[in-house]
């Protein structure tokens, strides 16, 4: 197994001392060491690369101590080599030459990114993704448009990329469409846990010609349609309620994130129970009436 390892580490370096690096090159490589004024890279090469502070990012938050570590992988641009022959690098170069590509990626498979957010504007608020300046405008950086952006300064936030043109330069976030994303997750959770059946009050926020949505608590709505409003047929949700009244409605069914509900269910419901009710009570007096014939003719058939 060791014998295994030596070869190819011999053979890694062979290959390595074949390879010629030139400055414009881009490289990646494995960070070994971090200072205060560097960070030193292992090409896997001859001799070692060098990022100097200036050249790590074009991100003006960078920290140097908090925002790269020893065993992170890194690609650069080979800017020249020193006296000592120690290669000097920009990722910041290499940033804007990889980055774009990256950026549609990410924009194309609508992919969450995570961003720290740097300063505000009039009109939004600016961060940095892969090393590029990108601009979260105030309607996209919640599910309300945002008046003073200057509170999001700092906070850590979850964001989409909306538009890359690389040729102006120019990158667009949205923070608001992964908050939507996660509001119907949440709504299809608290939908999917309605019981089907359950009888509620609720009120009616909007008619439309063919029902009513009504609001049922939970922040959750649902339809009425207009042959389940009532038992006779009707042409208009107008006939029998408006915008603003309560009305007692049954889930009659849970689908595709929508909830289906009733009036004539409840109304069915209640006549049954009330057709339990007659019954039963006529059960009842029905053995009332064969208890006191079975008394009557227990005492006829005494003879005094």
């Amino acid at each position: 197994m060791d014998e295994e390892l030596t070869m190819k580490d011999f053979e890694r370096e062979l290959e390595s001392s074949f390879k010629t690096i030139r400055p414009g090159d881009i490289v990646t490589g494995t960070v070994i060491g971090v200072s205060d004024t560097e960070v030193t890279v292992d090409l896997n090469y001859f001799t070692e690369g060098i990022i100097p502070l200036d050249e790590l990012s074009n991100d003006p938050r960078f920290s140097i101590k908090a925002d790269i570590q020893p065993g992170e992988t890194v690609s650069c641009v080979v800017i020249r080599e020193n006296k000592e022959g120690v290669l000097i690098l920009s990722r910041k170069q290499a940033d804007n030459i990889l980055a774009w590509d990256k950026l549609k990626e990410l924009m194309h498979d609508k992919t969450p990114v995570t961003v720290k957010i740097a300063e505000s504007t009039n009109s939004g608020v600016i961060t940095y993704l892969h090393g590029i300046r990108a601009f979260i405008p105030a309607s996209k950086l919640a599910l309300t448009y945002v008046e003073d952006t200057s509170s999001y300064v700092g906070q850590t936030l979850q964001a989409i990329v909306l538009n890359v043109d690389e040729n102006d330069e120019k990158l667009v976030l949205s923070v608001k469409d992964i908050l939507k994303e996660k509001e119907v997750e949440a709504r299809n959770s608290r939908i999917a846990r309605l019981p089907i059946g359950t009888i509620v009050a609720g009120t009616v926020e909007r008619i439309a010609p063919y029902g009513a949505f009504v609001a049922i608590g939970d922040d959750l709505s649902g339809l009425v349609h207009i042959s389940q409003m009532c038992a006779k047929r009707i042409k208009s949700p107008y006939e029998v309620m408006k915008e603003g009244d309560t009305v007692t409605v049954k889930i009659t069914d849970v689908k595709d994130g929508k909830i289906s509900l009733s009036m004539t269910a409840v109304e069915e419901d209640a006549q049954a129970d009330e057709s339990v009710e007659e019954v039963e009570a006529e059960h009842f007096v029905f053995e009332d009436k064969s208890a006191n014939t079975t008394m009557a003719a227990l005492f006829a058939n005494i003879k005094l």
